[in-house]
Formats: C-alpha cells, structure tokens, sequence
C-alpha cells in the first residue's frame, strides 16, 4: 500500500506574517502540477487527507477536483505548533531547525507523537496533503535520524511511502527545495 505526501504549494504570505494563508498563484499552479502527476500515479481508490490549514486545502482541491472528492480534514497532519508569537515565528524556525527532535518543547514533541501515530493509523492507499515540518517528522522518524530537519521537499512535492503501521517505509522523496520555506 502507498501513501503519498504532498507538501502544500507556494503559499501568498510568509510564515512569520499570516497564521493561515491560502495560496500564491504560483501555489495554485504547483497544487494543479501535483495532481496531474498524482493522477498518473495513484490507484482508482484513494482516500484524501489534508491539514486543516487553508494552503493544504487549496492544494488538495485541483486532485479532489478530478476525482469528484473532498479531502477528509485531520487536524494531526496540521503544521508544527509554535510556542512562540507569531512575529517570532522564523527564528524560532531557523533555531530548531538546527536541532533534534528529544530537544524540542514538551507541546512539540507530542505533536510529533500524534502526528506519526496518525500517520501509522492509515489503512488504505491515501494522499495526504500536509506541510514542510509534517514531513521532516516522518522522513526522519522513517530513517531513524533525530534531526528537525533532514531533507528540504519542494512546495508541492511527493514523497512516497510504502507498507502500513510500523512497516511503514520510505519509498520516494519529493523533489527537494526549490523555493522558500513559507
């Protein structure tokens, strides 16, 4: 079984300016790329999901579109929570960025908890549209590695995973950073 991850398009603010900005017009034209290319790749039956934030949402809809589908939105699969204002945002970012999870916030380590078992929970072929943060906890929970960060996914990439539960695997990463962190 595949589950494929989809990290939001180009979003039209910046991290550190907008709790929940939809996407730039670049973004629009990353989530309709991704989903022509999902389409050549994802089974007949295929369950969405999606963070609730509006720029996974935006992104889910040129594929849920195509497939006369919603996305079912779960809350788990949401961006890192920050502990911080959001005009501190970015260096808190860049901070911890250069860190490892077990240094994190005690709010942060159990939201990458919730999310890998939620992510562990999916029983069936899904497409999951999520964030930057969202897929360094499962590349690097899947490669054993304690880093925040341990690859760059491009907006709008796919990563592939394969297997369920705890054989979950790392199939395929997306297409590495192209453009900025938002």
């Amino acid at each position: 079984m595949d589950i494929f991850l989809v990290r939001h398009g180009e979003a039209a603010a910046r991290w550190h300016e907008s709790d929940d900005p939809g996407l730039s017009e670049l973004g629009r034209q990353q989530a309709a790329a991704a989903a022509r290319q999902l389409l050549d790749r994802i089974p007949p039956a295929i369950r969405l999901l999606s963070s609730p934030m509006q720029r996974a949402r935006e992104t889910a809809a040129p594929l849920a579109a195509a497939l006369g589908d919603e996305p079912t939105i779960v809350e788990r699969f949401r961006e890192i929570p920050t502990p911080v204002a959001i005009a501190e945002r970015q260096t808190w970012l860049n901070r911890i960025a250069r860190q490892t999870w077990s240094e994190q916030h005690a709010m942060v380590r159990d939201w990458r908890e919730a999310l890998l078992t939620a992510l562990r929970g999916i029983r069936e072929p899904t497409v999951v549209f999520t964030h930057f943060m969202v897929l360094n906890v499962i590349v690097g929970a899947l490669q054993a590695d304690d880093r925040v960060v341990t690859f760059l996914p491009d907006n709008a990439s796919v990563t592939t995973l394969s297997g369920f539960g705890d054989e979950l695997q790392l199939a395929e990463l997306g297409r590495q950073f192209r453009t900025r962190v938002n």
